[in-house]
């Protein structure tokens, strides 16, 4: 092992030490950490390009490396076992050499109630079936929320998990359930191609690293419409652009019979944020949720999105509530403070107006 790579892996405990998400080095840049949101640089010297490289080449295998070369970017993830805790590779080349973006993952996997979300999400675990998708920023705590899902089940019913990730961040240890992790690059192509293949192999949960094309939200709309609990992620902010991504992700004469299917299978949508907590011990997590009743699936097939919002303001007793309503109750209750709760909303206004009902 290189010294410039013995240093990286110093980097990598400094920053877990100091809670931070994210590891930012390479470029002739000083090394930067991610914390509670902000990008801070050290006061360290710049990771060279060859302790650089000799760092991914011990990270990635030879595929990820050559296409890194050959497309500009690759994805992997350190083994749990590896000193500094278990964390995700993204290399990308720029014009002063080569980037590395390390994100840092929990050691072990957080419970529902770490991480203070609603008790509906966790009945969502409990659905025979359907298709519960999780929406937010990059790095709002998507992948960590669906694998808690993915341990509540895990620790709760006999039931047979597939978990497809580019690359695999969580590994479940089966406890009642049968799980199997399968990685794009690794063991299969594409989402697309793994979710078709998938069914075949008696899935109950299925869980999709990130829908990202057309292909694969069929496959996924197709699984779930089969009988299978799917889980599945999307870079969209809230529930009702959530469904519009959807549907527009395929042609136009086909929006009708996607609205159709979308309505049939959905049973959540969870769109999250995280947000500094008050005292300054790390980021709590907020969230919008739009559970699927029939009022929800009535506004889809008809393609009234924008009338979602209102069903989920008065669908409290289904367990809906809009993110401003949650960061509201957080700040009345002292976690987060206003101004941090009103950064994170395209509504900051009614942050504050649900805060004065509150009170």
């Amino acid at each position: 092992m290189s010294l410039g790579t013995i240093r990286i892996e110093d980097l990598v405990r400094g920053a877990r030490a100091r809670g931070a998400t994210d590891l930012h080095f390479g470029g002739g840049d000083r090394p930067a950490l991610r914390l509670d949101g902000r990008l801070v640089a050290l006061d360290a010297p710049p990771v060279e390009e060859p302790d650089a490289r000799a760092f991914l080449a011990a990270m990635l295998s030879a595929e990820q490396l050559a296409r890194l070369d050959a497309c500009g970017t690759a994805d992997g993830a350190a083994p749990r076992t590896v000193q500094g805790g278990p964390y995700r590779v993204h290399a990308y080349r720029h014009a002063g050499g080569v980037r590395v973006a390390i994100r840092l993952l929990a050691e072990t996997v957080p419970s529902l109630e770490q991480l203070g979300l609603p008790p509906i999400v966790a009945a969502l675990a409990q659905r025979p079936a359907g298709l519960v998708l999780f929406t937010g920023p990059t790095g709002s705590g998507k992948t960590t929320a669906l694998a808690a899902l993915v341990d509540r089940i895990n620790r709760t019913s006999e039931r047979n998990v597939v978990t497809i990730e580019d690359p695999v961040e969580y590994v479940h240890v089966p406890v009642r359930s049968l799980v199997t992790h399968c990685e794009i690059g690794r063991d299969v192509n594409d989402y697309a191609e793994a979710l078709r293949g998938f069914l075949r192999a008696d899935p109950d949960v299925i869980l999709v690293g990130e829908m990202r094309d057309g292909a694969t939200m069929s496959a996924a709309l197709t699984a779930a419409e089969t009988g299978h609990l799917v889980f599945a992620t999307l870079h969209t902010n809230d529930a009702a652009q959530t469904v519009d991504r959807i549907v527009d992700a395929f042609p136009a004469d086909a929006h009708a019979q996607v609205r159709t299917q979308l309505a049939a299978v959905l049973a959540g949508i969870v769109a999250l944020r995280l947000v500094p907590r008050h005292d300054g011990a790390g980021r709590r997590a907020a969230a919008e949720v739009l559970v699927g009743t029939d009022a929800v699936r009535a506004l889809i097939r008809e393609g009234k999105t924008h009338q979602l919002r209102n069903t989920i303001l008065t669908g409290r007793a289904a367990g809906m509530q809009t993110l401003e309503t949650h960061l509201s109750e957080l700040v009345v209750r002292g976690e987060i403070a206003l101004a941090q709760a009103r950064a994170v909303t395209s509504r900051p206004t009614e942050v504050r107006a649900f805060e004065r009902n509150a009170s």
